[in-house]
């Protein structure tokens, strides 16, 4: 009897068993083939160091996000240039890689001034969905795949009454204090712009103000600086590669010893590359040559209070935004025609490169050799302007640099968005 009943229990011991087996394999069958199908997804890298990735991964869910271009399916490069409204055009490349290598494609977009961020972080996700769809159509998850079409209301055709002409007005105040010292700065600016495709004229007037005050040893020690001025260009299109136009300008610096300095220059330009590819590479050539005339607040080291001179420029720059990284290096050349010993030599640097897999580098940085500081008054600087950095100072270069070197390793899928504590760091 006690073998029955031993026999019997172990009969139904290994029927429950057996029945929990079953029923947590088939509870965890609809999960796994749903695990399966987005491993089936394409992986992405998207190439934006501004853009809200954590929306985008909430609003297309149908890729895989890596945190490295090198272990993507597709690569997604965007960039941005204004447009003559003050919008802004951004182009999306896809370049497909690994079983997608030679499916590339570009679409572009554009938003204006007004939108808001949202707005403009769902136009992005818009087109990007778009722009992925033909690489996921190509795995499983075509079957889970929809496509809608908004049809669009009727509408008359938009007539521009400002032909093109876009005005902004900006303020900016910036206020600073506590008990010893306070800092002021007030700055305004007018412009009126026009770009179309054969014309590109942008004209601003601006205004700044600048005040330090001090309480040392209860003595008061303020400081002041202002400036205001015109800046005005036109440029032709020529071709896909030359244009030619020229500027203007008018300002007054108490910084810079200035009372009053007009200058106007003609100029042309050579880009290499053709404009239609200004968002991937530029290398571009810009010569001016023209007049100026300065009158000072004080007399300069060369003993003078007003004078007229003729000068030229010759400048180079590269941009370049690809997959590796973006680069844009420039060097500028100016002198004096009445004395060739006033001139100036300005390099610029700028370098974001992915050097391998998680590793990246960023180096910024500009020298100035400088020969051509004609408006330095022939007082000099009180100490005081000297430390309240209230007047230019005489110098032969100038200097600034920056270097970063960031490694991220683990993980390559970041699909997840975790929104909890936000973003803050220690206590």
């Amino acid at each position: 009897m006690q073998r029955l009943l031993r026999t019997r229990r172990f009969v139904i011991l290994c029927f429950l068993i057996h029945s929990f087996i079953a029923s947590s394999t088939y509870s965890r069958q609809p999960s796994d083939s749903l695990d399966v199908l987005q491993q089936s997804a394409p992986k992405v890298f998207i190439d934006c160091g501004y853009c809200d990735e954590n929306f985008l991964r909430t609003e297309i869910t149908f890729v895989n996000y890596v945190r490295d271009p090198k272990q993507a399916d597709v690569h997604v490069l965007l960039t941005d240039q204004q447009t003559g409204g003050r919008g802004t055009e951004f182009t999306l490349t896809f370049i497909g890689q690994n079983a997608y290598k030679g499916m590339n494609d570009t679409l572009a977009f554009i938003t204006q001034q007004s939108d808001t961020d949202d707005i403009k972080r769902r136009s992005l996700a818009r087109m990007l969905k778009i722009g992925l769809l033909r690489y996921a159509a190509k795995t499983p998850m075509l079957s889970r795949l929809s496509v809608n079409y908004d049809k669009p209301a009727k509408q008359a055709a938009a007539v521009d009454k400002w032909d093109y002409w876009v005005f902004r007005i900006s303020m900016n105040s910036y206020l600073n204090g506590q008990k010893s010292q306070s800092f002021t700065s007030l700055y305004g600016n007018l412009s009126a712009n026009r770009v179309t495709n054969d014309w590109k004229i942008n004209l601003s007037l601006y205004a700044n103000y600048n005040e330090s005050n001090f309480t040392i040893d209860d003595a008061e020690i303020s400081s002041v600086s202002r400036g205001q001025g015109f800046n005005g260009s036109i440029v032709r299109s020529l071709d896909d590669h030359w244009s030619a136009g020229g500027y203007v300008s008018s300002w007054s610096s108490t910084y810079s010893n200035i009372r009053l300095q007009t200058s106007a220059a003609p100029a042309v330009e050579y880009n290499l590359f053709p404009y239609s590819e200004s968002t991937r590479r530029q290398l571009r050539f810009l010569y001016k040559a023209g007049i100026r005339s300065s009158q000072y607040n004080e007399e300069t080291i060369y003993e003078k209070l007003t004078e007229l001179l003729f000068g030229e420029s010759l400048s180079a720059t590269l941009e370049l935004r690809q997959t590796w990284g973006t680069m844009e290096i420039s060097i500028e050349g100016s002198h004096y025609f009445h004395d060739l010993s006033k001139r100036r030599l300005v390099i610029f640097g700028n370098l974001s490169l992915r050097i391998f897999e998680g590793l990246s580098l960023n180096l910024y940085g500009d020298y100035s050799r400088i020969h051509d500081q004609l408006s330095l008054p022939k007082a000099g600087a009180s100490a005081q302007e000297v430390l309240l950095q209230r007047t230019q100072l005489a110098t032969n270069y100038s200097y600034y640099t920056s270097i970063g070197l960031s490694y991220t390793f683990g993980a390559i899928f970041n699909n997840i968005v975790n929104p909890r504590f936000g973003g803050s760091g220690g206590f």
